[in-house]
């Protein structure tokens, strides 16, 4: 996910405790998605397709903070 922020990502995941809990539920999202799609853990097409908007909501917010610090480090 975002490979231009590769660098930033590994740094905030360890010094961001606000981007790290939005990380960790993005992938955790995702792994109970997958989950549901490979029949391993119960859940309706509409239960998927919550999540999967709550999971895209989170990766805006993601990119819309590593756009914001990534912008604020060129501009210092």
């Amino acid at each position: 996910m975002f490979p231009e922020y590769r660098d930033l990502i590994s740094e905030l995941k360890t010094s961001d405790r606000y981007f790290q809990n939005l990380f960790d539920k993005h992938n955790s999202l995702d792994q109970r998605i997958k989950n549901m799609e490979s029949r391993i853990e119960p859940g309706t097409p509409d239960e998927i397709e919550v999540l999967k908007k709550k999971k895209l909501a989170i990766k805006d917010d993601l990119y819309a903070l590593l756009q914001k610090i990534s912008l604020a480090r060129i501009n210092t």
